[in-house]
């Protein structure tokens, strides 16, 4: 694919669970030894990108820094400065959201804010209260992603930011504007990150509601990695379709190198014997037209 610059997801493609999935530690070590950049990306608006070095860091992948992470607390953070500069926030998350709006210059209000800013964490029931009087006394309702539920386990989810905004909306009858992926200002900024064009770079997702719509709608390339949320099935429910489809990082890396050049049409993932499929086979596998009944919604809305 000779990509320039790689944005990548991380629940579900590097790890899961507190465990590396295969291919990751080997895909970014070749990152950092051929200097490709990089930017890891995630929905998830609790960590700050120096708990995420941590995190990483005991999952065995050593050697980088905070600018090698771009959350969606951070993407909020640049939308509400760039929008409204000197506004004011009540907000209702964790550490990294708190964080990236104080480094953004956002100061926290509790009187009279200019934002209700709805992130990750276990809302306490004093906090809602006050959050919805305030929306209901004129402060917009920001959610830093769309997510209703998150995987945690192969079997856990979580509640997303998505599900507590989404209550906002009804208790207060206001409409809540959703960062994060699949927003096109998510994959705006952590592009800018890279400093390189957007036909410069690539989506490594899991995600088909939130990586690669996202990707795909901001014309950038996505690649679908089947080691998360989406399986292989899962592609004849959507319009859209990612670039490419791969089992996982090692594919990848594969790919990158040259030992296995592959697009969408001719993905060894297509093909149990990992041989090349032919596209009638891949359109009997991902009929974009022939839709499924879904017996849950899907993760955002």
């Amino acid at each position: 694919m000779n990509q320039k610059g790689l944005l990548i997801d991380m629940d579900g493609v590097i790890y899961r669970e507190n465990h590396l999935l295969q291919g990751a530690l080997d895909l970014v070590a070749y990152l950092l030894e051929t200097a490709t950049p990089f930017v890891f990306v995630t929905n998830n608006s609790a960590p700050t990108p120096e708990d995420l070095v941590v995190k990483l860091s005991h999952l065995g992948i050593k050697n980088l820094s905070a600018r090698h992470f771009y959350t969606a607390a951070m993407n909020t953070a640049d939308f509400l400065a760039e929008m409204h500069p000197r506004c004011t926030a009540f907000v209702m998350g964790e550490a990294g959201l708190n964080l990236a709006l104080q480094k953004a210059g956002i100061p926290n209000d509790s009187i009279n804010p200019s934002y209700v800013v709805v992130g990750e964490g276990p809302p306490a029931t004093d906090k809602l209260v006050k959050a919805h009087e305030l929306i209901e006394r004129g402060a917009r309702l920001v959610a830093t992603n769309p997510d209703y539920w998150c995987p945690v386990k192969s079997n856990v989810t979580r509640p997303g930011a998505g599900a507590l905004a989404t209550y906002f909306e009804a208790s207060t009858g206001r409409r809540a504007y959703f960062l994060g992926k699949p927003n096109p200002y998510m994959f705006f900024r952590a592009r800018k990150m890279l400093q390189r064009h957007t036909s410069e770079v690539m989506m490594v997702g899991d995600t088909m509601e939130t990586d690669i719509r996202g990707a795909i709608e901001i014309g950038m390339q996505a690649c679908l990695v089947l080691t998360g949320s989406t399986k292989l099935e899962d592609l004849a429910d959507y319009v859209y379709q990612p670039t490419c489809v791969m089992s996982g990082l090692d594919e990848l890396l594969q790919d990158m190198k040259g030992e296995k050049p592959t697009d969408r049409l001719h993905s060894p993932t297509f093909s149990p014997n990992s041989q090349p499929a032919t596209a009638g086979e891949r359109y009997r596998h991902a009929n974009p037209t022939d839709f499924r009944p879904r017996p849950r919604p899907a993760m955002t809305r």
